[in-house]
């Protein structure tokens, strides 16, 4: 099966991809970083890490903690607009790309195993 992934490239060394995406979606969700590297299976450390990075490429923040004894964090309009805009672009690319990873796939041969492949 074919896929189609992308990213946003804002300089060399700094994308917002699909992974950077979910990161995002699961602190919404969760209103905690620890919890949503948790559910993404990374540590926090990497979490604060991607996190930097997209505030870097934005030059503001995309998730602010909370304040008070509950604690947490939370998406920032930017973030949740971050989210939204890659989605969009993501439904929009799959949409265009739809009839021509069809016909590639209609070409691939399987192999014995009935695996895709040549």
């Amino acid at each position: 099966m074919i896929t189609v992934r992308f990213f946003l490239k804002f300089s060399s060394d700094t994308r917002i991809g699909l992974g950077k995406v979910r990161l995002l979606e699961a602190i919404g969700t969760t209103g905690s970083i620890s919890a949503a590297a948790r559910a993404l299976d990374m540590t926090y450390r990497r979490a604060w890490e991607l996190l930097n990075h997209m505030n870097k490429a934005f030059g503001q923040p995309l998730v602010t903690g909370r304040v008070g004894s509950t604690g947490g964090a939370e998406l920032t309009d930017l973030g949740r607009d971050v989210i939204a805009r890659y989605r969009r672009i993501e439904a929009d690319t799959q949409a265009l790309a739809a009839p021509h990873v069809a016909a590639l796939e209609a070409v691939i041969v399987a192999d014995d195993s009935g695996n895709e492949g040549a």
